[in-house]
């Protein structure tokens, strides 16, 4: 259903700023937090005394203490402490990589010894301050490619946000679908259009005229496992459209982390970066609220689709020529979860008629530890 030798966005910094996170990633359920000022961890959210989840507890002295029986677990999966037990016998949780970057917390869900932060891809519009960005996050409850489907085939924006992004020429202009390297680039062009609300505003933003016809495009950038960045703008009619001078247009990066929580549900780190009127905070509030009421439009919908297509199951969907972009970045990550599941080991099996290896259950295991 999903990769795990990958990074995912797991977090924002501030979700993690007062006290531990529980967040469950392709069906795992990790707790990450500040072991202290700078740093960071993730784990299974999983005390190993009775089961209860590590996110529940707090922070003391580096060391991430239950909040049922104040175990307090270190950052590398062993226990540290508790009070009036013998610790050394407890088992290790499963520690997983974390990295903080361009303003997100990454987890590679996978196995650990994979993960190279270096794989975490570049994001420009994060590091220079050339640029501001806006942000916030969704749980949906839908399949993770519902929502790649949707970013990469953006004609719904016709009839999905008519009243903000959406306009009948999206619709009518041809949209162009080929693979780059690791990504999938969907682009549409629409010259010589009126733009719409959003647009229009963003236009008066940067002292341009809002009522003159402009260019317009759409260029969609899938990357696995589930990554899509949009470039989106508009230009004032012939002064070179995409490649336009920066005076005559208004651009930005439509940011679009897509993370699976499990096969039904998702997490979704959406923003947007733009490279205009960057020190202006109040713009970039105004651009957040607006594009946190088209993503919600989104949700509704993917979510209704969700339940749709569940109640048929046996139901085939068509594929159309706009609907490539999606189809190209599945076959991507159809890819890496079989090339995943072929480098995995076969689990072992009991010869016929041996017997089964003897596991001590966690209550007698932590019993046994504490004599």
């Amino acid at each position: 259903m999903y990769p795990k030798n990958t990074w995912y966005v797991a977090a924002t910094p501030d979700e993690i700023a007062a006290k531990p996170l529980g967040r469950q990633i392709c069906g795992q359920k990790l707790v990450i937090y500040r072991p202290r000022p700078g740093e960071l961890a993730a784990l299974e959210d999983f005390c190993p005394h009775r089961g209860a989840p590590l996110s529940l507890g707090e922070v003391c002295d580096g060391a991430l203490v239950c909040g049922y029986h104040g175990l307090a677990m270190g950052c590398d999966g062993k226990t540290v402490s508790m009070p009036g037990q013998r610790v050394g016998a407890f088992p290790t949780i499963r520690r997983y990589p974390a990295v903080e970057r361009h303003g997100f917390i990454w987890v590679w869900p996978g196995e650990a010894a994979l993960a190279d932060p270096a794989l975490i891809p570049h994001l420009e519009w994060a590091e220079s301050p050339d640029w501001a960005y806006g942000g916030g996050l969704y749980h949906i409850h839908c399949d993770y490619r519902l929502m790649i489907d949707n970013l990469m085939d953006l004609t719904h924006e016709t009839y999905v946000h008519s009243t903000s992004i959406g306009q009948k020429e999206i619709d009518e202009a041809p949209v162009s679908t080929r693979i780059e390297g690791q990504e999938v680039i969907c682009r549409r062009y629409m010259d010589g259009v009126m733009a719409p609300p959003f647009w229009r505003a963003n236009l008066r933003a940067h002292g341009l005229p809002d009522d003159q016809p402009v260019d317009r495009w759409q260029v969609c950038r899938f990357s696995p496992p589930s990554h899509v960045m949009i470039e989106v703008g508009v230009a004032l009619a012939g002064h070179g459209g995409y490649e336009a001078d920066p005076k005559y247009k208004v651009s930005s990066v439509v940011v679009d982390f897509i993370t699976p929580e499990t096969d039904r549900t998702m997490w979704y780190f959406w923003g947007m970066a733009r490279n205009f009127r960057a020190q202006d905070t109040q713009l970039t509030a105004q651009i957040r609220e607006g594009q946190g009421k088209v993503f919600a439009e989104d949700t509704a919908i993917l979510e209704q689709q969700q339940k749709s297509v569940e109640a048929w199951p046996g139901r085939k969907l068509l594929m159309l020529n706009i609907d490539a972009g999606g189809v190209q970045a599945r076959r991507m990550i159809d890819k890496m979860i079989a090339a995943e599941n072929a480098a995995a080991p076969a689990p072992a099996t009991a010869a016929p008629g041996s017997a089964a290896p003897h596991t001590q259950s966690p209550t007698a295991a932590a019993v046994a530890s504490a004599a």
